[in-house]
């Protein structure tokens, strides 16, 4: 028997927890469409993202190694689709909306520049003073604004819920009555469980991407606690295998761990608070009531684990290197193009008049790949440095 939109929300309420966000109440668009006959709203949301050009464009964003450094570390797509099965699994074990976490989980990196953290760094630095840039909000604007596939309506027209998830708490965004709201009420939990998803899935594999470009030595980490722990306990149970795979066992370890000890400390702070409903969500939120989270010696091993990560691997001297040419490829081509406006296109001055040339020429840097960015600066002959 065929299944339906209505059989579909039948299911949401038997099967998801009252507190989760459920399509009939939570579906509203800025832009009004028809109803799918069997795709639910957040379901759409995700398919939509997925299609869509700057999700594609990931592929060749830097995560912490550029494009060209080799073919197996991670990029900021393969980053974005770690993030939304982790936060898949959390969502399914809470009762939560699965496809609203999954949508946010694949829009929360859309705005990201080329180069990494570098690549933000350098078009905050130059947007300073002139509406300034931070990839979250850009996030957000690449779905209401910037992507155009629709006839009826710019952007990708997503849900309220799904926005929302989008946006972090506390980001000088634009003010507008989903702002508002967001402010009052804070996150969603669907929301909150995809930015400890983020968390969790850089900060497990970028040890293995350190280890295997060799600019982490297993020495060092055996000073953290959580590697410690997990790779000791790998070594005794595994005792005749290759230390690469006695490594791999590590990472899965790791990563069950904090995926593990996120769900069973969740659920107890919802049982704790009496967490009946998507209002207590709120009411905690407004109350300063942690729901999502870690039991605190994780929180701690988590905390010495990133501080590790920032001082033996971001501020590696290869990986400065890399940062900095990728600054100084975003500070070149906005001078370029602040130069030569006709080389900027046809989309973006579109909307010179409305948003002024900085805000356009930030867009359209910020939408490039790093191999795009690097071709651009060789074909017009400003600037090239190999990365």
């Amino acid at each position: 028997m065929l299944k339906g939109r209505q059989a579909f929300l039948e299911e949401e309420e038997k099967n998801l927890a009252p507190y989760a966000v459920k399509s009939n109440a939570s579906a509203e668009r800025v832009y009004q469409e028809e109803d799918h006959p069997y795709r639910l709203p957040f379901q759409r949301d995700k398919d939509r993202v997925l299609h869509s050009q700057s999700f594609k464009r990931l592929e060749y964003k830097t995560q912490v190694f550029v494009y060209s450094v080799g073919d197996h570390y991670r990029n900021r797509l393969t980053h974005t689709l770690e993030v939304a099965g982790v936060s898949r699994t959390i969502a399914k074990v809470l009762g939560l909306n699965e496809d609203l976490s999954e949508a946010i989980s694949l829009a929360h990196d859309l705005g990201h520049s080329p180069f990494g953290h570098a690549g933000q760094e350098a078009l905050a630095d130059i947007m300073r003073g002139r509406g300034g840039f931070e990839h979250n909000k850009q996030s957000l604007r690449v779905v209401q604004k910037l992507e155009r596939k629709y006839p009826n309506f710019p952007g990708l027209n997503l849900c309220y819920a799904t926005l929302a998830g989008i946006m972090k708490h506390g980001g000088d965004y634009d003010l507008s009555d989903l702002n508002i709201q967001r402010r009052e009420d804070g996150p969603s939990l669907e929301a909150q469980i995809v930015d400890y998803a983020d968390e969790i899935a850089y900060s497990t594999h970028d040890i293995e991407d350190g280890l295997e470009k060799q600019f982490l030595k297993l020495e060092d980490l055996m000073g953290v606690e959580i590697w410690r722990r997990n790779y000791l306990e790998s070594k005794i149970k595994y005792p005749a295998v290759k230390d690469e795979l006695v490594l791999r066992a590590t990472y899965r370890n790791i990563l069950n761990e904090f995926v593990s000890n996120l769900i069973t400390t969740t659920s107890s702070n919802l049982s704790n608070l009496g967490v009946s409903s998507l209002e207590d969500v709120y009411k905690s939120f407004r109350n300063k009531k942690r729901i999502v989270g870690f039991a605190d010696t994780l929180r701690e091993e988590l905390k010495e684990l990133k501080h590790f990560l920032w001082n033996q691997l971001y501020r590696h001297p290869d990986v400065m290197r890399m940062s900095e040419n990728g600054k100084e490829t975003i500070h070149l081509l906005f001078q370029y193009f602040e130069k030569n406006p006709s080389k900027i296109p046809d989309s973006y001055l579109e909307r010179e008049k409305e948003e002024g040339r900085d805000r356009i020429i930030c867009d359209y840097i910020a939408g490039m790949t790093d191999r795009y960015a690097v071709e651009t600066l060789k074909s017009e002959g400003i600037f090239w440095q190999p990365y």
